[in-house]
């Protein structure tokens, strides 16, 4: 019996893909199916299958972590406050 795929596991997968066609290995194309294969895969083992034909990725460095994390906050941060901004418009039009 093999493992049901969760979201993240699909998400890892399409990130990786992307990152296997930024370097020339997939196809616009190829990557297309990829992803809608990703996206229709039920276990870990069909997902796997997906990038098996791939060259295995270098783990990601403990710097290159924590500069994704920096980024999503300010990503986040930079949503609230555009949010906050339009709330604050909506409010004064409509008084």
């Amino acid at each position: 019996m093999e493992l049901r795929a969760s979201d993240d596991d699909r998400q890892q997968v399409v990130a990786a893909l992307q990152r296997h066609a930024e370097a020339g290995r997939l196809t616009l194309e190829e990557f297309s199916e990829r992803v809608g294969e990703v996206y229709t895969a039920r276990t870990l083992g069909q997902l796997a299958a997906l990038t098996q034909d791939l060259p295995a990725e270098p783990p990601a460095t403990a710097a290159a972590t924590a500069s994704n994390g920096r980024r999503d906050l300010l990503l986040i941060f930079a949503i609230a406050a555009v949010t906050l901004i339009l709330l604050g418009v909506f409010m004064a039009v409509t008084r």
